[in-house]
Formats: C-alpha cells, sequence, structure tokens
C-alpha cells in the first residue's frame, strides 16, 4: 500500500509541473502586457524583472498553501486514505477541465478551478464516508469549513467588483492630475508620484506580504509590525526627494522606474498568490503521506487532523517551483505567443475587439448613456469645459505609432493590480489574478473614455463574459472533482489508474494540439504576404466560398420548400460556421502588419484588396446566416411553404446558380456568375413581378411573400458582392501585370 501512495504521489508531483508550466504560459500576459504595451523598455528587461518577481514572490506563498490543507474542509474529519483520494481527484480533475476549456475557448481561473474543486470533491467524500457509515447525509457540511470558504468563494467575486472600480476610479483621479499631456506636470509631481507609488508597492508586497515568506523570522516580522509607520513615512520621503534629484539632475524618466517596479511588484503577487493552484494540493498530499507514513497507523484509520497545525512550506519547493515558472516564462513558446497575441489586438485598438456584444450590454450602454445626459445636464459649463480639457487625447507627431495605453494608465493597471492581489495574499485569500488584471485594465479604461460608442457595447459584454465565466468555471470544477471522487472511492485503485491514464493521455493530447497551432502560428508569420501570396490566397478561397454559398443556397431552399425543420437547423449551423470562418479569414488582414518581412507599396495595396474582398464574402455571408435563421424560424412556427409555379421557381433558381458555378472550386465558378450575372438579375426579376401579381391569388400571405423575397434578395446580393470581387479582381491584375503568372511556389520562396 505504500508504494501505491508514492506512486500516487509522483503522479501528482507531474500534474503540478504540468500546471506551472500551464499556468504561467497563459498568465504571463497579465504581468507583462501593460510593460511591454507601452514600450518604455527593451523586451528582455522587462522579461529580467519578472523573472526577479516570480522567483521571489514564489518564496512569499507560504502562508497560502494553507488553502489547500485546510481552507475549504475540516481535514481531521478524513482519515489518510480519505485525503489521497480528495486529492487525488482535484488534480485529475483540473487536468480535465482545463483541457475542456481550452479546447472550446472558453474562459477560465486556476484559482476559481482548485477552490470548486477542493469543495467538490470534500463534499463527495463525505457524502459517501456518511452513506457507508450510515450517518446522516445532513451532516455533511460539518466536514466542510464553511466561514473559511465562503470567505474565499465571496473574496474571488468582489474583488471582480472591487478591482473595477478602484481602477476607474484611480484612473480618473490620475487623469485629473496628470491629463493626456502627462509631460506638463512631470516635472512638477512626477517625484511625488514615483514615491508614493514604490512605498505602495514595498508596504503592501514586502511588509504586509512578510508573515507568508519562508525564510522570514518571527522576530523580523514583530519588528516591521512595531515600527510601519516610521519605515513608510522615511520610505516615501527618501524616495520623493531621491526622484527629484533624477527628475532635475539627470533627466531621468521615472515612469520607467514605476512601470518596471509594477511589472515586478505584479509578478511578484501572481507568484505569491497563484503558486497555492499549481502545488498546493501536491505538497499537502506529500505533507499528509509524511505525517501518515511516520504514524504507524493504518492508512484507513489515521485521521488527518495534522494538516490543521501551522506549517511553513520548505523553501526549498517554493524556489524549485519558481524556476520552473522562471523557465516557462522564458522558454515557453505558448507564454511568448500569448504575449504577443494580447500585443496585438492590444494595438488594434477598437479595430478589432475580443469580445462580441450581448443584450445585456447593449441595455447597460442605452441606460448609461440616458443617464449621461442628465448628469451633463447639471454639470455647470465651466466645470464640464475644464474637465473635458484634462481628458483631451495628445495628437500623434507624424509617424508616430500610437500605444495600446500610455505611462500614465499603464502605471495604475501594475500598481493597482499588484497592491489588490497583494493585499489578498497577505490575508491567505487567493483571488483569480487574471480576473483583477483584466477588470482594473478595464476600469482604467473605461475612465480614460477609452469606451466611447464604438466600443462601449464589446467591452461591458466582455465584463459580463468575464464574471459569467467565474460561475462556470466554479460549477464545472465543483461537479466534474466530485464525479472523478465518486469513481475512485466506488472503484478503488483500478479506476485510479485509469483516470492517471486519461489525465496522461490529455495532456499529450493538448501539448500535440498545441504544437499543430504553433505551426501555424509561426508558418502565418513567416509568410510574405506581397501580392503573388495574395493572389494566390484569393484565387483559392474566392472561388470556393462561392461553390460553398450557392450549395447552401440551394439546400436551403430545397428543405425549405420540403418543410424539413430539422434539415433546416443543419443548415443554420453550417451557416453560422461559414460566417464564423469568413471572419476569420478576413481579420488576417490585421495580422500581415506581424509578419517578419517588410511589404511594398505594391504589397499594402494587395493587402487592402484582400480586406475588400474578403468585406464582401462576409457580407454573403451573414446575408446566408440570416436566410437560415429566418427560414427555419419560418417552418417551426408552422407556417406554409410555397407550393406550384412560384415555389418551382424558386428552386429552379437555386439549381441555376448550382448549375453555373458547377463542380469546380476556383475562379472560373467567379467568372462563369459573372458572364451569367445580367440573366440571373433578369430572371430574378421577373420572378419578383410574378410573386407581386400571382402572390395573393395563391393565398400568399405579408409573411409568406416576406420570406420569398428574401430568397430573392440574398440572391440578388450574392450576384452584386461577386460582381464587385470579379472588378476587385481585374483591377488587381491591372496593377500588377508583371506578378500575374507568378506561381505558389514563386509566392512562397521569394526572398526577402
Amino acid at each position: 500500500m505504500d508504494n501505491y501512495y508514492i506512486a500516487v504521489l509522483a503522479f501528482l508531483g507531474c500534474l503540478a509541473i504540468f500546471d506551472l508550466f500551464v499556468g504561467v504560459s497563459n498568465d504571463a500576459v497579465n504581468f507583462l502586457n501593460s510593460a511591454l504595451g507601452c514600450r518604455i523598455a527593451k523586451f528582455r528587461t522587462t522579461m529580467w524583472v519578472a523573472t526577479f518577481g516570480v522567483l521571489l514572490g514564489a518564496t512569499f506563498s507560504s502562508g497560502m498553501m494553507e488553502i489547500a490543507r485546510s481552507g475549504v474542509f475540516h481535514p481531521q474529519m478524513f482519515t489518510f486514505s480519505e485525503i489521497m483520494v480528495i486529492f487525488f481527484a482535484v488534480m485529475i480533475a483540473d487536468v480535465v477541465l482545463l483541457d475542456a476549456f481550452n479546447s472550446l475557448g472558453l474562459p477560465t481561473s486556476t484559482t476559481v478551478s482548485i477552490v470548486f474543486e477542493l469543495l467538490g470533491s470534500a463534499m463527495a467524500a463525505a457524502f459517501f464516508k456518511l452513506y457507508m457509515n450510515g450517518g446522516s447525509l445532513e451532516m455533511v457540511f460539518d466536514y466542510i469549513n464553511t466561514s473559511k470558504s465562503l470567505t474565499i468563494i465571496s473574496a474571488i467575486l468582489i474583488s471582480v467588483v472591487v478591482a473595477f472600480v478602484s481602477g476607474a476610479v484611480i484612473q480618473y483621479i490620475m487623469r485629473l492630475i496628470f491629463s493626456f499631456y502627462f509631460e506638463r506636470m512631470y516635472k512638477k509631481i512626477g517625484a511625488i508620484f514615483g514615491g508614493f507609488c514604490i512605498t505602495a508597492i514595498m508596504y503592501f508586497l514586502v511588509m504586509k506580504g512578510a508573515s507568508g515568506a519562508s525564510f522570514m523570522r518571527p522576530e523580523w516580522i514583530e519588528w516591521i509590525d512595531a515600527n510601519t509607520r516610521v519605515i513608510l513615512i522615511t520610505m516615501f520621503i527618501g524616495l520623493t526627494v531621491f526622484f527629484e534629484i533624477l527628475i532635475l539632475a539627470f533627466q531621468v524618466n521615472i515612469f520607467k522606474i514605476v512601470i518596471l517596479s509594477g511589472t515586478f511588484s505584479l509578478a511578484f503577487a501572481f507568484a505569491g498568490n497563484d503558486l497555492v493552484n499549481f502545488v498546493g494540493v501536491p505538497l499537502a498530499a506529500l505533507d499528509s503521506w509524511r505525517q501518515w507514513s511516520a504514524s504507524g497507523v493504518s492508512d484507513t484509520s489515521f485521521m488527518m487532523s495534522g494538516l490543521l497545525e501551522p506549517t511553513q512550506t520548505e523553501t526549498i519547493f517554493l524556489l524549485a517551483s519558481g524556476m520552473v515558472m522562471v523557465f516557462t516564462l522564458w522558454f515557453s513558446k505558448k507564454a511568448h505567443r500569448v504575449i504577443q497575441t494580447s500585443l496585438n489586438l492590444s494595438a488594434q485598438q477598437s479595430d478589432h475587439e475580443q469580445f462580441g456584444s450581448s443584450l445585456p450590454g447593449r441595455v447597460i450602454v442605452r441606460t448609461a448613456m440616458g443617464l449621461g445626459s442628465i448628469v451633463n445636464q447639471l454639470i455647470p459649463g465651466a466645470v464640464k469645459t475644464k474637465l473635458d480639457s484634462r481628458f483631451k487625447h495628445r495628437r500623434l507627431a507624424r509617424g508616430e505609432e500610437p500605444l495600446p495605453f500610455d505611462y500614465v494608465r499603464a502605471s495604475v493597471n501594475l500598481v493597482l493590480s499588484a497592491i489588490l492581489i497583494a493585499s489578498a495574499t497577505s490575508l491567505q485569500l487567493p483571488l483569480s489574478t487574471t480576473y483583477v488584471t483584466f477588470m482594473v485594465a478595464m476600469g482604467s479604461s473605461f475612465a480614460d473614455g477609452a469606451w466611447d460608442r464604438e466600443t462601449a457595447v464589446y467591452r461591458i459584454s466582455g465584463v459580463l463574459t468575464v464574471i459569467s465565466g467565474w460561475f462556470l468555471t466554479a460549477l464545472s470544477a465543483s461537479t466534474l472533482a466530485a464525479i472523478v471522487c465518486s469513481l475512485i472511492f466506488l472503484g478503488g485503485s483500478v479506476v485510479s489508474f485509469l483516470l492517471a491514464l486519461v489525465a496522461f493521455f490529455l495532456l499529450i493530447r493538448s501539448n500535440i494540439r498545441f504544437k499543430k497551432e504553433n505551426q501555424a502560428f509561426q508558418a502565418e508569420r513567416k509568410m510574405r504576404y506581397d501580392v503573388p501570396t495574395i493572389r494566390d490566397i484569393l484565387n483559392k478561397r474566392v472561388g470556393q466560398n462561392l461553390y460553398t454559398t450557392v450549395n447552401l443556397y440551394n439546400a436551403i431552399v430545397e428543405n425549405f420548400l420540403n418543410d424539413s425543420e430539422s434539415g433546416l437547423r443543419k443548415l443554420k449551423l453550417k451557416s453560422n460556421a461559414n460566417f464564423e470562418q469568413l471572419t476569420r479569414e478576413r481579420s488576417l488582414y490585421y495580422r500581415m502588419n506581424y509578419s517578419k518581412y517588410k511589404p511594398t507599396k505594391e504589397d499594402f495595396d494587395a493587402r487592402y484588396g484582400y480586406f475588400r474582398t474578403f468585406t464582401n464574402l462576409r457580407d454573403v455571408g451573414r446575408s446566408l446566416q440570416s436566410l437560415a435563421r429566418v427560414t427555419k424560424d419560418h417552418i417551426a412556427n408552422r407556417h406554409r411553404t410555397f407550393q406550384g409555379e412560384l415555389g418551382q421557381d424558386l428552386a429552379d433558381l437555386a439549381q441555376i446558380l448550382v448549375e453555373i458555378v458547377g463542380t469546380s472550386q476556383s475562379m472560373e465558378g467567379v467568372q462563369a456568375l459573372h458572364r451569367n450575372a445580367s440573366a440571373l438579375l433578369t430572371r430574378i426579376e421577373n420572378i419578383q413581378e410574378k410573386l407581386l401579381l400571382t402572390g395573393p391569388e395563391n393565398g400568399f400571405s405579408a409573411r409568406g411573400c416576406e420570406i420569398y423575397l428574401s430568397f430573392l434578395l440574398f440572391a440578388r446580393e450574392l450576384i452584386n458582392h461577386y460582381e464587385i470581387i470579379q472588378m476587385l479582381q481585374q483591377k488587381f491584375n491591372i496593377q500588377h501585370p508583371k506578378q500575374v503568372q507568378a506561381s505558389p511556389e514563386q509566392a512562397q520562396t521569394k526572398p526577402a
């Protein structure tokens, strides 16, 4: 049996290392995005600052390990064998949940997942124990540390609101002080600002977090607590004077010091708060095994009251975990890709929103705009003018590249996020660093006026998505952990072995999937996106999309006339997928600028031609998506379909389009459509005229006429948009005649 538990510990250790790799790969963007986004320092400089922050922060996370040991459940109520099942189930569920969420592209939080996995697994173990012993199932909450659990859960949820509100308020105050022309106020109060930020960082990270450090002695902590006020005042005055000397005598940019210090502090806070998510459970299992091994009692009789005792995690384990995090930070391709993607999206600003719109988002924006207009009427004109002047964006110099955010907002994002996370760490409350940094950034961008009428709905929808993701993660984590724990109790070591195999399979599959995605990402960056390459893409995709579109249209007509609701439901899903694919391909236009090759003027023109072409393709895709939806609803509501001559006219029109395009998925189909465009439009006009003349006689209602006209309107839009695409292609070939015959191989191998 001892060998069995050693194998379990080894398995948990492997999963801990995997969690560290995945966690840092996904969360590195949280503490690097602001510094890299404002480009105040070189990439390697920022990476070294974050490295030291992660490494030192890991040693301050010892106190957080109590969360995995006794923060969610009462360990004294469970035996050693039951505790090991709980921990094993938590790690299995964590791997499965992370793989599922990553595959679906849903937001998740390692903090939320680990807390609720512990809760779900412990409750399942308590239910099983009570059932086997004949106890009342109402006693299950005696096994759960309800007060601490509710505190942790409420802290995670409240932190989302606190982060957003504090980010908005602090950023608003900072912008009133500095404005967007912060250089004007910099020499006056830059030293005070820097002194305050660094003092706040030192207080919340080092002084408040000292008790959680594995190397701190009790007498050192007592001395810090006794002299906190003197230390802070002295530090603030000293730093302010020092920074004033640097500004006046050496023209040093204090914002650089603040932002790099904020990067260090946020990386420090991330390691201190999140390390328990990755290694807390395996270390608690190791400590449990040590206590049981030394007791000489059977695994089913030894009660785990020892986990209630305060403990200091060995510094060697914390440093080893920190080294794994640092290694991942420097060498993980996934981490670098996540960082690069985040910066790319940030640089595009309102042109490319990460989140879509939602009904609640639209309602909130509409309500806020109404309230805002009322408030504007109440504010005196002079005050309003003064406030508006502080939020007037600075004009960019000719050739100056816009930044995602300036030094002021980067400082607020970093310092405030670090303070919130470090404060929670000092109270031994795990927070989601992803949610906190995201919400602080949302709050600061809101205060800065970045939420204009073009972006507000999407930003609010993003905030609501994060909050809903919190509940989805919590429910999924607790349920999955409870199921896994129950299976292990019922199946014993055999089920444990099978679940371990499943976990390793998911890890291998996830690694293979990322490797393929990374190869595609690297291949995209290596593409030249010059004239021949873009022509090859368009010649291939335009013809393919026309073939797909006319066949979907024909299938929709056929299923509609046959009154097939199930068929239309499937076609609705296919049209949605087609539109999403076109949207992704159109967004390639924004990523072309991140190719390694420098484009020429002709290449820029070709890229714009790509954008215009895919804009037309996406418009057709949106119309097809709308047609599939309304026809499915029409049949679902049991309205009548078209019979007789008008129904046959519609079927013939769709079939003619299929015959014209043929089976070729190349530009030949587009050219064939172009040759027959005039005849097709005339045919559509004749069918529409016949509808108006004979529709009432055939019992067509207004609703029936509307749906019929929708079919004709789509056919007309299809022809018109592809006529535009055909003209774009002709213009493209005329402007670049020398490259018309370039082969795909030449396009791919053209030297830089």
